[in-house]
């Protein structure tokens, strides 16, 4: 039989003490590469690499661009009140340039104003639904 001088436990701990000095060794080597290490050098010297771009101008002297026609300017849109020929009251909505084409619009369709205004587009909440429907609810007695 031979004589150990070590016990089991002595080598357990032994082995367990050289894998953590093994791997401690091996993290503070990785920790000092990364963190001492510096950037490389880069040349000072700016590069632009113009871009080959072209532009055919030629499209504006199409026939097919001629032909364009600018959009119409937008009208404002004008509540009124006015009375008929015949002492009807009339309501509506009407557009036109300005408030003095306007009145001049009603009264060559033989409309005699009473009240003329620019009309409120938009609303105040434009997170409001359109249509709100509301349930209806029973009450029991």
């Amino acid at each position: 039989m031979a004589v150990v001088f070590i016990s089991p436990k002595q080598r357990q701990k032994m082995f367990f003490t050289g894998i953590t000095v093994i791997f401690s060794l091996i993290l503070a080597a990785i920790f000092l590469g990364v963190f001492f290490s510096e950037p490389k050098a880069s040349s000072p010297t700016l590069v632009f690499n113009k871009p080959k771009v072209s532009i055919d101008m030629s499209i504006l002297d199409s026939e097919q661009f001629n032909d364009l026609q600018p959009f119409p300017e937008m009208k404002t849109q004008y509540i009124y009140k006015a009375v008929a020929k015949n002492n009807t009251a009339q309501t509506g909505f009407i557009f036109a340039d300005s408030l003095e084409d306007a009145k001049t619009i009603l009264k060559n369709m033989g409309l005699v104003v009473n009240d003329i205004q620019e009309a409120k587009i938009g609303r105040d909440n434009p997170f409001e639904p359109y249509y709100q429907s509301s349930p209806q609810i029973e009450l029991k007695k």
